[in-house]
């Protein structure tokens, strides 16, 4: 009888283990299967948005290729007004991330779209326009010949795809400087109407989001605040990134990206770059300039000190040589622009 029960108390113990261990592997192949179809998605929206540049595999101002992870590299972001009649767009926004991976630093330049800078083929005009002149291998061209430094990787987004992802990421919370109001965008669909912006903490929608960056005319600092909004727009969207809400969304997320995103950031890379410097603070550079009215249009005209101050900075992140004198210039303006931010962001 000890026996017999002995038995029964054997084979219900091997039949839980059995439910165990097919639970386990049920749930297992349900994980395995979410990486896997989150993988997918992932390939698939970098192999529909990855478009290699004409140039080659770098820069002219480089020798040799760079790594992301390894090297110091430049990238840049082109934010591409979206025309329904054909053609390339303006860049409304051109941004300049600089990352040095044995400083673990990245540092970020607004370039305001009417810098009057030449254009190869076009003469002297607004940096916006290279990009319908040239599209993106001429705006690089030129963000090159303006800063003296390379330009490594790009990245277009034309502003659909910006408020897609954002609506999809659920918002971006942002701080607001001050009390304004824009007007929408009106894309097809939507009449254009004012938003409404408060200072203080705001929780915005795409469309929304949009307007935030998109102002300047109200802003006292100009094309220097709009940049700092913008950023914090990216830093608040690489948070949201990274909530359990987003992954489930992460289709739709992966969708909109292949359709409104062009880069020459391998699937590798963009891990790397998300994986190393998601959470880093961003430092932001200023190109100094003074407004100027040419032939009855506005110009933003970089000053020769200020512009050759910025060079020798953005060198210097890359880890490139200047010179003694040069250094120290370059140093004493960014210590003083610091302390300028600094005094600026505590009276806002």
């Amino acid at each position: 009888m000890d026996e017999r029960n002995r038995s029964i108390r054997r084979n219900r113990k091997k039949r839980k283990k059995k439910r165990l261990l097919l639970g386990c592997s049920i749930f297992f192949l349900i994980l395995l299967g979410i990486g896997g179809f989150l993988f997918y998605n992932v390939y698939q929206a970098a192999n529909n948005s990855f478009s290699d540049l004409e140039r080659g595999e770098h820069s002219k101002l480089r020798e040799e290729s760079v790594a992301i992870g390894k090297d110091p590299i430049n990238i840049l972001i082109m934010g591409i007004e979206d025309y329904s009649s054909g053609g390339n767009g303006r860049t409304d926004s051109l941004m300049v991330a600089s990352i040095n991976p044995d400083k673990n630093s990245i540092k970020m330049l607004s370039i305001p779209r009417d810098t009057y800078v030449d254009i190869e083929g076009h003469g002297q005009t607004k940096i916006n326009h290279a990009h319908v002149y040239g599209g993106k291998e001429l705006t690089i061209d030129t963000v090159e010949g303006l800063l003296d430094v390379p330009i490594d990787y790009y990245a277009t987004v034309n502003f659909k795809g910006f408020k897609d992802v954002i609506d999809e990421i659920g918002g971006v919370t942002v701080d607001v400087p001050f009390d304004f109001s824009e007007v929408s965008d009106g894309e097809a669909g939507s009449d254009k109407h004012k938003i409404y912006f408060k200072e203080g903490e705001m929780t915005l929608n795409g469309q929304e989001a949009l307007a935030y960056v998109r102002m300047r005319k109200q802003d006292p600092r100009g094309d220097f605040g709009r940049s700092e909004r913008q950023k914090q727009v990216i830093q608040a969207a690489i948070k949201e990134s990274a909530s359990v809400s987003t992954l489930l969304n992460f289709s739709d997320i992966a969708k909109h990206i292949g359709d409104n995103v062009e880069t020459n950031l391998s699937v590798r890379e963009m891990y790397t770059l998300k994986n190393k410097y998601g959470n880093k603070k961003i430092d932001s550079l200023t190109l100094e300039g003074v407004d100027d009215t040419i032939n009855g249009v506005y110009y933003f005209v970089p000053t020769e000190e200020g512009l050759a101050n910025l060079q020798n900075e953005l060198k210097m992140q890359l880890g490139q040589e200047v010179s003694a004198s040069e250094t120290t210039n370059t140093e004493t303006d960014s210590s003083e622009s610091d302390a300028s931010d600094y005094s600026e962001e505590t009276q806002n």
